[in-house]
C-alpha cells in the first residue's frame, strides 16, 4: 500500500478484543510493508556491520604495508557507504509509509464508527477522548507499527554480528555475544513502572483534553453565568497534574536511558583492556581488535532500537485501548437481517408507544429535553443498548419480559439477579412492521433522517451544503422557501464580492460560525428538507428562531412534507398548532394525544408543558395560548394572500 493509493477501499474489520490485539492486527494488515522496511533495514543495520571489518583490514594492511589490501579496503568502504545511503533512505521512506498508512487506516476506522453511531457517540463516549483518539491517538499507534520494523531489522543484525564476531574471532567474539543480550534485557524491569506512569501521564492527559473541549464547547454558556474562571481554574489544575505525570513518566525514560549508556560503556572499557592484553601477548593482531572493537561500538545504534520499541508501545498500548473503546460501540447489539429496500409505514417505538402515521404530520411534546434527544435517536435507529444510560422510566410491558431461554432455565433467582444487575434493552422501532434494527445502516438512514437539536453546517458554499442525497423530488429552492431562509440569502449574496450575487456560490465558514443561531438552524432544516425521506425526524427545529418567523417555518414543514411521514419535538405552540396529531410523552411513555388545541384544554401536564404556567392559571393561559396562535395564524394568512 502506499500512499498515493490512500484511502483505503475497506480498511478491514478490525479486532477490538484488546488494545494489544488491535496492534497486532494493524501490524498483520500492514504485512507486506513491514517486510519492505525489514528488508531495508537489514541492508542498512548490516552495512553498518560490515563497516568495521573493512576499517580492519585496512588498519593491518597499513601495519603489514600491503597497498593492495589497503585500496580494496577502501573500495569496499565505499561501497559499503553506497549500500548503507541506499539502505537508510529507503528504510526510512518504508517506515513512514508504514506509519502514515497505519494512522490512515485507525482514521478511517474511526471515520466509519462515526459515521455509524452519528451523535449518539458522544454520548457514549466524552466528546474530548473522541478528539484525543482521532488526533495523538492516532499517531502514537502509527509510530509504533513504524517502529516495529526498524527494531526487528536491529534485532536481526545484532543476531548476525554476534554470530559472525564467535566465528571470527571467538576469544572477543563470546565476550560481546554474552554482553549484549544483558545490555538489550537490562531495562526489562525498568519497563513495568515506566509504561504505569506513561499511561498515567496519558490518562490524565486525556481528562485535560476533555475538560478543554467540553470548556470550549460550553464558552457561550459558561461567558452568561460568569463561570470563566472557575472553569479556568480547573483547566489549570489539571494541566499541572498531566505536568507533574509527565516529569515521573519523564525521569523513569531517563532512567532506562542512562542504562542503556552506561552499560555498553562498560562493555566496550572492557573489551579494550581485554583485547590490548591479548594483543600484548600476541594472541591477536591489531587489525583484529580494531575490528572487534568497531563492531562492538557500531552494534551500540543497534540497541537504541529496543528502547525506542518499548517507548512506542508503552504510549501506543493506551491509544490502541482508547481507539478500541470507540470501535467497539455498535449502533445496535443485534447485527442487520433484512435486505433489499427500506420499508414503508407507521413509525412506531414499542417502548414508549408512540405511533407516527405513514403521511402525517406528528408533533412530540417531552418535558424533559434529553428525553426528547435519545427518543430522537431511537427513532433513527439507535436503540439503546448495555453502554448507555437506561432512561429513568420505562412504560410497563416495555421491557423486562422473560425470554423463552430463560424461562425454559427453570431458574428464576437467577433471571431475577441478571434483570437487576444488566440495564434492560429497549425494543427497536419500527418502520411498517420491520424493525429498524434489523435494517442495513444505509438503509436506515435512507428511510429515516434524524436532525437533532444542535445540527452541524460544514464549510463550503451554499450549493455544496445543499447537495446531499435525496429523493429528487424537493428542490433545494423549495426547501430554502420553506424554511424561510429569504434573510439567509440575501445576507449570504451580499457576504462576498467574488460570488455574482449568487448566495448558493458563497463559502459558509466552518459550522456556520459566520450565521446567527436562527440562521445556522434554518438552513440546516432547508438541508434536511431537500433530503426528502419517508421520515423526518426533527428535534427542536424552530429554538432559535423568533414566534413571527416560526409560525411561517411551522407551515412551510407542513406544506412541503405533505403526504411525508414527519415527526417534530417540540413545545412552541406555533409549531403544534399546524400538527395533524400532537402526542405527550411522559416518564418515558405516552399518555395523550390529540390535537394541540384538545390537549391544551384538557391535559394539565401538557400545559404545564407548553404554557408553562402552573394549575391555578392553567385556564386563563390555556385561552391565552389559543388566542395568540389564531392571531398568528390570521397574520400569516394576510401576508401569503399579499
Amino acid at each position: 500500500m502506499q500512499i498515493r493509493d490512500l484511502p483505503y477501499s475497506d480498511p478491514g474489520d478490525p479486532d477490538i478484543r484488546s488494545g494489544p490485539r488491535f496492534l497486532i492486527w494493524l501490524g498483520r494488515h500492514q504485512l507486506a510493508g513491514q517486510l519492505k522496511a525489514l528488508s531495508w533495514g537489514l541492508v542498512h543495520q548490516l552495512g553498518i556491520a560490515g563497516l568495521p571489518v573493512t576499517v580492519g583490514v585496512a588498519v593491518q594492511a597499513v601495519i603489514d604495508r600491503s597497498g593492495g589490501r589497503l585500496a580494496l579496503a577502501g573500495a569496499l568502504i565505499v561501497a559499503l557507504g553506497v549500500l548503507i545511503a541506499m539502505g537508510d533512505t529507503m528504510l526510512h521512506r518504508a517506515a513512514v509509509t508504514n506509519w502514515i498508512t497505519a494512522a490512515a487506516r485507525v482514521q478511517q476506522l474511526l471515520a466509519r464508527k462515526t459515521a455509524e453511531l452519528g451523535s449518539a457517540l458522544t454520548r457514549r463516549v466524552a466528546a474530548g477522548e473522541v478528539v484525543a483518539v482521532s488526533t495523538g491517538d492516532v499517531e502514537k499507534i502509527g509510530w509504533f507499527v513504524e517502529a516495529l520494523s526498524r527494531f526487528a531489522a536491529a534485532a536481526t543484525a545484532l543476531v548476525l554480528v554476534c554470530v559472525g564476531l564467535v566465528i571470527y574471532l571467538p576469544s572477543l567474539g563470546v565476550l560481546v555475544a554474552v554482553a549484549m543480550p544483558v545490555l538489550a534485557l537490562a531495562v526489562l524491569p525498568l519497563l513495568p513502572r515506566a509504561t504505569r506512569r506513561a499511561d498515567e501521564q496519558r490518562e490524565k492527559a486525556g481528562k485535560a483534553t476533555e475538560l478543554a473541549s467540553d470548556t470550549v464547547a460550553g464558552l457561550r454558556v459558561l461567558r452568561g453565568i460568569g463561570g470563566e474562571e472557575l472553569f479556568l481554574g480547573r483547566y489549570r489544575r489539571a494541566s499541572q497534574e498531566v505536568r507533574r505525570a509527565a516529569v515521573r513518566s519523564a525521569r523513569m525514560w531517563a532512567l532506562i536511558s542512562s542504562v542503556q549508556v552506561l552499560l555498553p560503556g562498560v562493555l566496550l572499557i572492557s573489551l579494550v583492556w581485554y583485547g590490548a592484553t591479548l594483543a600484548r601477548d600476541g594472541r591477536i593482531d591489531v587489525g583484529q581488535l580494531v575490528t572487534v572493537y568497531s563492531a562492538a561500538t557500531l552494534m551500540l545504534f543497534p540497541l537504541r532500537h529496543f528502547e525506542e520499541i518499548a517507548m512506542a508501545y508503552s504510549f501506543s498500548r493506551p491509544s490502541a485501548q482508547r481507539a478500541v473503546r470507540v470501535l467497539s460501540l455498535h449502533r445496535s447489539s443485534r447485527a442487520a437481517t433484512v435486505e433489499g429496500v427500506a420499508p414503508s409505514g407507521d413509525l412506531y417505538d414499542p417502548a414508549t408507544g408512540l405511533m407516527a402515521p405513514q403521511g402525517r404530520f406528528t408533533a412530540v411534546v417531552c418535558g424533559d429535553p434529553d428525553e426528547a434527544g435519545r427518543l430522537a435517536e431511537r427513532l433513527g435507529g439507535h436503540a439503546e443498548t448495555g453502554d448507555e444510560d437506561a432512561p429513568d422510566a420505562v412504560p410497563d410491558g416495555a421491557t423486562g419480559a422473560e425470554s423463552p431461554r430463560e424461562s425454559a432455565s427453570g431458574n428464576p433467582a437467577r433471571s431475577t439477579r441478571e434483570s437487576a444487575e444488566t440495564p434492560a434493552r429497549a425494543p427497536s422501532v419500527l418502520l411498517g412492521a420491520v424493525a429498524l434494527d434489523e435494517l442495513p445502516l444505509d438503509v436506515a438512514r435512507a428511510a429515516v433522517l434524524v436532525q437533532d437539536k444542535d445540527p452541524v453546517l460544514l464549510s463550503g458554499t451554499l450549493e455544496e451544503l445543499m447537495d446531499v442525497p435525496s429523493s429528487g423530488l424537493v428542490s433545494a429552492e423549495d426547501a430554502l422557501a420553506a424554511a424561510q431562509c429569504g434573510d439567509v440569502l440575501a445576507a449570504l449574496a451580499q457576504a462576498s464580492p467574488d460570488n455574482g450575487g449568487d448566495p448558493m456560490r458563497t463559502r459558509i465558514t466552518e459550522r456556520g460560525r459566520s450565521l446567527s443561531g436562527g440562521q445556522r438552524q434554518r438552513l440546516a432544516l432547508a438541508r434536511s428538507l431537500v433530503t426528502d425521506p419517508q421520515a423526518l425526524v426533527l428535534d427542536e427545529p424552530t429554538s432559535a428562531v423568533d414566534s413571527h418567523t416560526e409560525a411561517r417555518v411551522a407551515a412551510g414543514i407542513a406544506r412541503l412534507r405533505r403526504g411525508r411521514t414527519t415527526v417534530a419535538f417540540a413545545s412552541s405552540p406555533l409549531l403544534l398548532d399546524v400538527a395533524d396529531r400532537v402526542v405527550l410523552v411522559h416518564g418515558g411513555a405516552v399518555v395523550a394525544a390529540g390535537t394541540h388545541r384538545e390537549l391544551l384544554s384538557t391535559e394539565p401536564r401538557y400545559r404545564a408543558v407548553v404554557t408553562r404556567e402552573t394549575d391555578d392559571e392553567a385556564a386563563p393561559a390555556a385561552h391565552t395560548a389559543i388566542v395568540a396562535v389564531e392571531a398568528v395564524a390570521t397574520v400569516q394568512g394576510i401576508e401569503e394572500r399579499a
